[in-house]
């Protein structure tokens, strides 16, 4: 105690002063030394006098709940709760001596710990490898000390704490074949209302797959090797991509296909027709041609004469001999006698889908009318 200053307590006279301060300073330690603890785990707060040793001290601490029952240079904390949290400071108390209170350190308590389970991939080629990560969140340099993992929860302590189980993370195993997605008919562009079919293909060997799709479409696909659209709209537009799984061994799957793009319009078409000569001499041969989008697409064509109806001011369409499904995109008429009026239609696919009816166009001929 030799060299110690001392100093009476403010206010008070020297012959009133029933204790006096030295300038001696405690330390609080933690122990573990972590300022950030979790519902449950146990800690010790810690007292420490330096310059004081072999002294017989008792300890005064703040706050005061730690001081019933009679207090000693620890604390410990069995089972932490959110109560717990706050400052602890100490100070040494000899006689008629005490110690300066001590800096204070602040303990929080939060509520227990998740864990995380990352993989930097999760579909593995056979024979390859994948590295698995256990991070505890929150991961501040605080509350992150002293974690061992278990895979996967975290544990620290003596006793040891644990966090709960993460979620788990599925790791697949990829098999050489690669599937193939196709598209029946294989068109660049459907319209509202038709029929198409996006398949899943997988080649090679004789396993029963279970498929799975993966599309930015609104309209989700079934895990079936094929998805049959019966009456596209827009909202089957988009990417689609598929892998495989094996039936008998559902960790060993394909890795995805290429992604093949479903364009659907909700816009009908409409084709073209036009007439070749639209001028002629009575008995001539005329040529029609029908013009429709996206014309190698499968399109048969139907041909038609415009027939009008003056009572109703419009036109009916009497089909042409041999006008019905011609896989030519022209049609001639041959001895073509008096003004008549034109038009053509497209269909294509199983169940056939049909554009609308093209205008009319006209012939003119010098002789009879178009009745």
């Amino acid at each position: 105690m030799q060299g110690q200053v001392e100093e009476l307590q403010p206010g008070r006279r020297p012959w009133e002063n029933p204790e006096r301060v030295i300038r001696i300073k405690p330390t609080v330690t933690l122990q573990p030394s972590w300022t950030q603890i979790y519902s449950g785990e146990t800690v010790t707060v810690r007292c420490e006098i330096q310059g004081g040793e072999g002294a017989q001290w008792t300890y005064e601490w703040r706050p005061d709940k730690l001081n019933t029952p009679p207090t000693s240079n620890e604390y410990r904390i069995i089972t932490a709760t959110e109560s717990d949290s706050g400052g602890y400071s100490c100070r040494g108390r000899r006689d008629y001596l005490v110690t300066e209170w001590s800096d204070t350190i602040t303990l929080t308590v939060s509520y227990k710990p998740k864990v995380r389970l990352g993989a930097d991939r999760t579909a593995v080629p056979v024979g390859g490898s994948v590295t698995l990560t256990c991070s505890v969140s929150p991961s501040s340099s605080s509350s992150s000390s002293g974690w061992k993992y278990y895979f996967c929860r975290g544990g620290r302590g003596e006793p040891v704490y644990y966090t709960e189980d993460s979620e788990s993370v599925r790791i697949d195993t990829t098999v050489s074949n690669r599937p193939v997605v196709t598209l029946y008919p294989n068109w660049s562009e459907i319209y509202r209302g038709e029929t198409i079919t996006v398949r899943c293909e997988i080649h090679g060997g004789d396993t029963e797959w279970d498929y799975e799709w993966e599309t930015n479409s609104i309209i989700k696909p079934p895990n079936q090797t094929e998805y049959r659209i019966r009456s596209a709209s827009s909202s089957n537009s988009g990417n689609y991509r598929c892998k495989g799984r094996m039936k008998s061994s559902q960790h060993n799957t394909t890795e995805w296909s290429d992604s093949v793009t479903l364009t659907v319009s909700d816009n009908k078409p409409r084709p073209v027709l036009t007439v070749s000569p639209s001028w002629l001499s009575p008995g001539a041969s005329v040529t029609l041609n029908c013009e429709v989008e996206h014309p190698s697409a499968g399109w048969s064509f139907y041909w038609y004469k415009a027939v009008p109806d003056l009572s109703e001011k419009s036109s009916s369409y009497e089909l042409l001999p041999d006008g019905s499904g011609t896989a030519q995109d022209s049609y001639i008429i041959h001895g073509q006698t008096h003004t008549a009026g034109y038009v053509c239609r497209a269909g294509r696919g199983d169940p056939e889908y049909h554009t609308d009816h093209s205008p009319p166009k006209f012939v003119w001929s010098a002789g009879l009318s178009l009745m």
